[in-house]
């Protein structure tokens, strides 16, 4: 199937009342376990690269390559984007690599330099046909926007919306990156204000630290993205581990990365049962 542009994709998820899953590639067996269970579920993916792995394996292109090959190879409809770059060259290479979205986060830059730069960001993609989603937040650590008690201020979104003319919206709602127990407690009614008030797609980011319940009545009160890195990571981490801990002789990395692989589809598949 070709590569699908993430307008696209989300078009079709809009048209079903449903949500999207983005789940963060770290290595090339992310891509392909993500891809393996969206086939599994019968159900569109987005595959996501963050700045920080970029950061890691030294470059965007090697990476953005294959997950681009692996895109292209699956069976159901598949975009890959760039998640939460802070770099506007990186933006740019993105898009000329083929990346079909963005995610830009300025969130760390006072209000209005975050409008100017998610503008600018947002109106050279535009002219490109590539889709951009942004967020609102304040100075911090990684949680950014999405730390315990700060929430998006609806009228702040509406205006947000408006003046940078982005295609979605990563709202702060009470999930937190890197979440390792799905103990978050999100705030549905203020999820439902901000869909009336963005006018476009919301973004659940921290999704790892949701119960499959609340993701589910977050996607019923209007989020039509949902991001996952933080739990597919424990997933394959617990595998690799089970499987060098039974098997101490193994010096295949093939003989242990496989089966984690694996498991790594079948959660993806499970999630998208529950966002659909």
């Amino acid at each position: 199937m070709p590569l699908v542009p993430s307008g696209e994709l989300f078009r079709g998820v809009l048209a079903e009342d449903a949500a999207v899953g983005a789940f963060n590639v770290l290595q090339i067996e992310h891509a392909e376990a993500i891809a393996a269970g969206a086939e599994a579920a019968g159900r569109p993916v987005i595959l996501q690269i963050s700045e920080n792995t970029v950061r890691y394996h030294g470059a965007l292109a090697p990476i953005g390559l294959a997950t681009l090959a692996v895109a292209r190879a699956a069976r159901v409809p598949v975009a890959v984007h760039l998640d939460h770059a802070e770099s506007a060259d990186l933006v740019r290479e993105a898009v000329e690599l083929g990346l079909g979205s963005v995610m830009f986060d300025a969130a760390r830059l006072p209000y209005e330099e975050n409008v100017a730069a998610t503008r600018d960001v947002t109106a050279y993609c535009h002219e490109r046909g590539v889709w951009v989603e942004a967020e609102l937040g304040e100075v911090g650590g990684k949680d950014g926007a999405h730390a315990p008690g700060v929430r998006t201020d609806p009228d702040e979104a509406r205006a947000f919306v408006a003046d940078t003319a982005v295609d979605a919206l990563a709202v702060a709602v009470g999930s937190s990156h890197a979440m390792r127990t799905r103990t978050a407690r999100l705030d549905f009614d203020l999820v439902s204000r901000l869909r009336r008030a963005a006018g476009v797609p919301l973004v659940l980011h921290g999704s790892s630290g949701v119960a499959d319940a609340d993701l589910a009545r977050a996607v019923a009160a209007g989020m039509r993205k949902v991001n996952v890195s933080t739990r597919l990571n424990a997933v394959f981490t617990r595998v690799v581990r089970g499987r060098l801990d039974a098997h101490p002789e193994l010096t295949d990395p093939r003989r242990y990365l496989a089966p984690a692989r694996a498991a790594v589809a079948a959660e993806v598949a499970a999630l998208l049962r529950v966002l659909a």
